[in-house]
C-alpha cells in the first residue's frame, strides 16, 4: 500500500473557498490561508445550531506503542457518515512537531482517512502553534523584565512558576538557570521548558469561549509569588492585550478538508497525556454550528482523553456527547494480553482473551459516565476472522454494539459498518447526560481518588511534600473547585508505563501540583511523566526529507 503522504499527494483537493460554500459560508467571511485552509470567524458559531448538533467522541483502549488509530478512525467515521447521507464534520487538534520528528511523524489520520493537506497540517500549518509559543514565552520575558526594572524599588520574587516552551522534544531544556553572567543580564534565576502542548496559554485557547474570555483567563494566569507573599499574575503584570493581540488569529478554528473532500475543523493540540488532550471547544462549537453530526477525539486511551474530555472540557462548556466510540485492535490486546510487541501480529487467542480485560475495564469507565459505548475494531492485514468473531462476540455479549473499520483501505466505503452502528445507536438508545467523575466542591485529593479508583482501578493516592506544598497553596488562593488534569504515563491504567493489561491494587504518587488559574484547572503531574518530551535513539527526523521537491517521511 501507499505511504500515507503518497496518498496525500495523489488525492485532488478542492479550493477551500469550494470547501466552505458548501457550508454555507462565504468567501467574505472566511479567511483562506493559500488554497486549501482558511481560518473560520467566530461569529459563524451559532448556540440553536448547535443544540441540534449530534456530538460523537472517539477514544480508545489504553495505547501501545503499536498504535491503535483513533485518529484514523474519527476521520473514517466522518467519511462513512457522509456516505450514508448524514452530513458529519470532523473536528480534530494540531499535530505538533515533536512527535512528527520524534516518535510518529505525523498526526493527520492515515491511508485513505487523512485530513489534508497533511504536510501543511503536521507542520507550520496556520502557524497557530508558533503564535501560543511566542504569547507564552513574551510572558515569560516580561515578567523577567518586570523582576529586573524593579528590583531596585525592592520588587521581588519569593517564587517563579512560569516557565517557558517549546514546540520540540528537548530534553536538555527541562531544566536550566537564566540570567547568568552580567547584571544587565537579568536575575539570575531556575528555570525550564515544558513542551507547547503542554502550555497554558494552549489550554486556555481551548477552553475559551470567545475572545473577552480569553482575555480573562489571560489576565488570572498564576505566574508566582511576590516576595511579601502574594500572587502575582499577567493582570498585574499590565500585558495581557498585548498577548491577546499575539493570539487574535490563532484562535479562529482551522477549516480543511478530509481525503474525500468532506470539510474538517483542525484546532488547538494539547496532549492528552500531560494536559487536557482535547481540540478546542471554539473548534468543537464551529463544527456543531455547521454540520447536524460532529465526531471529535480525546487524546490516547479512555482514562485519559475521555475522562478530561468529559469532567474538564464538558463541565466547562456544557457540551454533552451523544455517544462514544471506543476503538480497539487485536495488536493492542494481545500486547495488553502479555503477548511480546515483536509476537502481536501472529494469531494468539489466548492473548486476546486475556486482553480483552483491558477493553472491558475502558467500557465501563465510559458506561459509568452515563455515555452509550460501542466499539470500534480497526482492522489490520494480519488480523484473522476467527480473532475478529471473537472480539464482536464478546461485545455482543456484554450488550455493546460492535463494528469493524477499514477506512485506512478504503476511504469512507471502510466505515459504512461503524457509521450505521453509530447512526443507529444515537437515534435509539443515546447517552444519558454526562455523570462527572468528581464534584465541583471535593477537594483536590479527594477528585484525584476519584479518578484513581474510579477511572483507573487503583488503590489510593499519594502526594510529596512539595506537592503538599502547592495543595495548600490551592487552598488559600480558593481554587480548589477546579477540575484536576492528572499528568501521567498513556501506556497504562497506573503511573507505570510497562504495567499493561488491567493492573490492581497500586497507588499513584503525585510527585508535582501545577497551578492554572487561567485555564482553570489543576495540574498533579504523576510517576515519571514529564512535560517536556525526549526525543528516541533514532527520531523520525532522520526520516524526513525533500526529495525531487516533496516532502518524505511525514506519516
Amino acid at each position: 500500500m501507499k505511504s500515507d503522504i503518497e496518498i496525500a499527494r495523489e488525492t485532488p483537493l478542492k479550493p477551500i473557498a469550494e470547501i466552505a460554500q458548501g457550508l454555507g459560508i462565504s468567501d467574505e467571511v472566511m479567511e483562506p490561508y493559500g488554497r486549501y485552509i482558511a481560518k473560520l470567524p467566530l461569529s459563524l458559531i451559532d448556540e440553536e445550531k448547535i443544540k441540534k448538533s449530534r456530538l460523537i467522541l472517539v477514544t480508545a483502549i489504553t495505547p501501545t506503542k503499536a498504535g491503535i488509530g483513533k485518529t484514523t478512525v474519527s476521520v473514517g467515521l466522518a467519511l462513512g457518515m457522509n456516505r450514508i447521507g448524514k452530513k458529519t464534520m470532523v473536528a480534530l487538534r494540531e499535530p505538533s512537531l515533536g512527535p512528527c520528528f520524534g516518535m510518529k511523524g505525523g498526526a493527520a489520520g492515515g491511508g485513505y482517512a487523512q485530513v489534508l493537506p497533511m504536510d501543511k497540517i503536521n507542520l507550520h500549518f496556520t502557524g497557530d502553534f508558533h503564535a501560543i509559543t511566542s504569547a507564552h514565552n513574551m510572558i515569560a520575558a516580561l515578567l523577567d523584565n518586570y523582576i529586573y526594572q524593579h528590583q531596585a524599588e525592592g520588587f521581588a520574587m519569593r517564587e517563579v512558576l512560569w516557565k517557558r516552551v517549546l514546540d520540540v522534544n528537548d530534553r536538555n531544556l527541562r531544566y536550566i538557570v537564566t540570567g547568568l553572567g552580567a547584571k544587565t543580564n537579568g536575575v539570575t534565576g531556575e528555570s525550564g521548558f515544558d513542551i507547547t502542548p503542554a502550555s497554558e496559554i494552549m489550554a486556555i485557547l481551548c477552553l475559551a469561549q470567545d475572545e473577552a474570555d480569553l482575555r480573562r483567563r489571560i489576565e488570572n494566569i498564576l505566574l508566582g509569588t511576590t516576595i511579601e507573599g502574594k500572587p502575582f499574575t499577567v493582570k498585574d503584570l499590565g500585558v495581557a492585550g498585548a498577548i491577546c493581540v499575539l493570539l487574535r488569529d490563532a484562535i479562529k478554528p482551522n477549516l480543511v478538508q478530509t481525503t474525500e473532500n468532506t470539510p474538517a475543523v483542525v484546532h488547538g493540540g494539547p496532549f492528552a497525556n500531560i494536559a487536557h488532550g482535547c481540540n478546542s471547544v471554539l473548534a468543537t462549537r464551529m463544527a456543531m454550528s455547521l454540520a447536524p453530526y460532529v465526531v471529535t477525539e480525546g487524546g490516547f486511551g479512555a482514562d485519559l482523553g475521555a475522562e478530561k474530555f468529559y469532567d474538564i472540557k464538558c463541565r466547562k462548556s456544557g457540551l454533552q456527547p451523544a455517544l462514544t466510540v471506543l476503538v480497539a485492535t487485536t495488536q493492542g490486546l494481545k500486547m495488553h494480553g502479555g503477548v511480546p510487541v515483536e509476537a502481536i501480529k501472529e494469531p494468539n487467542m489466548e492473548g486476546l482473551k486475556e486482553g480483552v480485560k483491558n477493553l472491558d475495564r475502558h467500557i465501563r469507565n465510559l458506561q459509568g459516565f452515563g455515555q452509550t459505548v460501542v466499539v470500534c475494531f480497526n482492522r489490520f492485514a494480519t488480523d484473522t476472522d476467527e480473532e475478529i468473531s471473537f472480539c464482536r462476540e464478546h461485545c455482543a455479549e456484554m450488550g455493546i454494539g460492535f463494528a469493524v473499520n477499514n477506512a485506512f483501505n478504503e476511504g469512507g466505503a471502510g466505515a459504512e459498518e461503524l457509521a450505521r452502528l453509530v447512526v443507529d445507536t444515537i437515534e435509539n438508545k443515546p447517552s444519558e447526560p454526562l455523570k462527572f467523575a468528581y464534584a465541583d466542591e471535593d477537594t483536590i485529593e479527594q477528585k484525584a481518588l476519584s479518578v484513581v479508583q474510579k477511572v483507573y482501578g487503583g488503590k489510593g493516592v499519594t502526594f510529596t511534600p512539595a506537592a503538599k506544598k502547592m495543595l495548600q497553596k490551592i487552598e488559600e488562593l480558593g481554587l480548589s473547585h477546579f477540575p484536576i488534569c492528572i499528568a501521567k504515563t498513556q501506556f497504562s491504567f497506573s503511573a507505570d508505563q510497562k504495567a499493561y493489561g488491567v493492573p490492581e491494587g497500586f497507588n499513584i504518587a503525585i510527585r508535582d501540583v501545577v497551578i492554572n488559574q487561567g485555564s482553570e484547572f489543576i495540574v498533579l503531574i504523576a510517576g515519571e511523566i514529564l512535560r517536556m518530551p525526549g526525543l528516541p535513539k533514532v527520531p523520525q527526523a532522520e526520516k524526513i526529507d525533500i526529495v525531487n521537491g516533496e516532502i518524505e517521511g511525514l506519516s
